[in-house]
């Protein structure tokens, strides 16, 4: 539904905020087969904006569910050379990357847990080197999202024009209400830069959660932890901005720091699942119990991965007065939803997230507490009543949100 200037302006904030293509660099888009549209939009600006060669990989619910439903687990399991190649090749020539979240959140309900968790699996353990260079800022990158019938009928289940309202959802989101949206977002990327500034003054040994519904959770920062925000340099010099939207400051849990009990705040949509009212128990960083009302095997499977996804990769925060908080949507996407939401990620910690993080080795990231995993995966926990505090194993502790948003 992007038409005009809103689709100018959202492939402008997407390619020259979000992944801040150079002239003569190369670019690729995933995109839904849905959206050619906006594949055809992206590209356009691109080589205006002196891209070297854009290269669209198509996405398609349809055929992935026909391949799950048809093929064997082995057959799936068995990823073709090429396809990891191609993606270790934009990391070797420099290209950037556009993501197009838009999946449908139910899209693979009646395919068994245990299938699409081993396919998750082997694929994440094989892409393992990409997503490093993802997480390691190898390659500058950004996920956006439009609006796909079947994801807007899940928003707007009584719409008589679902996809309509999605896409003012998405703008307002995205800030592309605004008459100079590139100059918005960098108002807002300043202020958000401001509050990670604080966050890294204060150097906290520890955060504490806890809200009505039942979370109280103690987790350890990671030693020599570092607050980031929307900008992040990549390893070639340039700044980019890895999602788009984006409302939090985050930083590195220390993988054997989290002790206490975990609720979540809102469905977690995850390969086209549904998890929903999950609680999970940590003793020293490892998850020793969980259940969830819905969506039980999905969780399971997640946390089963490997031994990294029994651990926390990331704690963000976002305070309830954001621009998707307030909409008060539950856009059954986790690009939207955890930025409304503070939040926590089971697997890999982003090397970012520690001082000099990347450069450093595998085994000097692990000394300061960083997890590792093939996965990496969001869940969101920030509730209208949700208190954070930072704490000095000394004792002090500092109210940092209070009711679900910032007192700092």
């Amino acid at each position: 539904m992007f038409k005009g200037k809103i689709l100018e302006n959202f492939c402008l904030l997407a390619l020259k905020v979000g992944v801040n293509l150079q002239e003569g660099q190369g670019l690729e888009i995933a995109c839904p087969v849905e959206k050619s549209d906006i594949a055809i939009a992206l590209t356009k600006t691109a080589y205006k904006l002196g891209a070297k060669i854009v290269n669209v990989r198509w996405e398609c619910d349809e055929v992935d569910k026909l391949s799950y439903y048809y093929a064997s687990t082995e057959t799936l399991c068995d990823i073709p050379k090429w396809f990891i190649e191609s993606k270790n090749y934009l990391v070797k020539e420099n290209y950037c990357y556009v993501a197009i979240s838009a999946e449908n959140p139910t899209a693979f309900k009646d395919i068994p847990a245990e299938k699409l968790a081993m396919v998750s699996k082997v694929k994440s353990t094989l892409l393992k080197s990409f997503s490093d260079a993802v997480m390691s800022n190898a390659i500058r990158w950004c996920v956006v999202s439009v609006p796909t019938k079947e994801w807007a009928k899940s928003v707007f289940k009584n719409s008589k024009n679902p996809v309509k309202d999605l896409s003012h959802a998405i703008e307002l989101a995205m800030r592309l209400d605004n008459d100079n949206p590139l100059l918005e977002w960098n108002n807002h990327v300043n202020n958000l830069e401001k509050r990670a500034s604080f966050l890294n003054q204060k150097r906290f040994d520890y955060l504490r959660f806890l809200s009505k519904s039942g979370t109280n959770l103690r987790v350890t920062l990671a030693k020599n932890h570092l607050w980031l925000s929307a900008r992040e340099k990549s390893k070639d010099g340039n700044f980019f901005i890895a999602n788009m939207p984006t409302e939090e400051v985050f930083t590195a849990p220390h993988k054997n720091g989290a002790n206490g009990v975990v609720k979540s705040a809102m469905p977690l949509s995850f390969g086209g699942n549904i998890v929903d009212n999950f609680s999970i128990t940590f003793k020293d960083g490892k998850v020793v119990d969980f259940s969830a009302e819905k969506g039980y095997d999905v969780l399971k499977g997640i946390i089963e991965t490997d031994s990294g996804t029994k651990r926390l990769g990331e704690v963000a925060l976002i305070g309830k007065s954001s621009p998707i908080a307030k909409q008060n949507l539950l856009f059954y996407n986790t690009l939207f939803d955890e930025n409304a939401s503070c939040h926590l990620a089971f697997g890999k910690a982003y090397p970012t997230t520690v001082i000099n993080g990347e450069n450093l080795s595998k085994k000097e990231l692990s000394l300061l507490g960083l997890n590792d995993s093939v996965e990496h995966v969001d869940f969101m926990i920030g509730t209208e009543d949700f208190c954070v505090y930072g704490g000095y194993d000394k004792g002090e502790e500092i109210p940092l949100m209070l009711n679900g948003d910032f007192v700092i």
